[in-house]
């Protein structure tokens, strides 16, 4: 997918937007950590991003990836996720791997924070 033309990002907004590259990256080592083997990162869909596809056990996982700067704000990041867009990117996904679409899926979510470990909720979201 062609990148979108878009206006001159604000040193902050570069910040954030690399901010969450070194976040994705530091979940994926998490993961493989916890023996996942990651599929994609940072795939891209006409419908939204997902973070990090991984595979562990024969179950398909779906990560959203969220990095705060106070390890307090794993509230407001759990309120920021958009459940149906990464539902919607997963279906756009599976239709793309039909042989996965009929294995155990499942959507978690990584919130990152200086200074603690990464608190990884497992199942986090059903896609109904």
């Amino acid at each position: 997918m062609p990148p979108s033309p878009s206006k001159p990002k604000s040193k902050a907004r570069l910040q954030a937007h690399l901010g969450g590259h070194r976040g994705e990256a530091l979940a994926a080592f998490f993961l493989r950590l916890k023996l996942y083997r990651i599929v994609e990162v940072r795939y891209k869909t006409p419908l939204g991003e997902i973070d990090l596809i991984a595979e562990r056990f024969g179950v398909t996982v779906f990560v959203e990836v969220k990095t705060r700067n106070k390890a307090s704000a794993h509230a407001e990041a759990l309120a920021a996720v958009n459940q149906s867009r990464i539902v919607r990117a997963a279906e756009y996904w599976l239709s793309r791997h039909p042989a996965k679409a009929h294995t155990d899926l499942r959507f978690d979510i990584i919130f990152l924070a200086p200074r603690t470990w990464p608190r990884h909720l497992v199942n986090a979201f059903d896609a109904s």
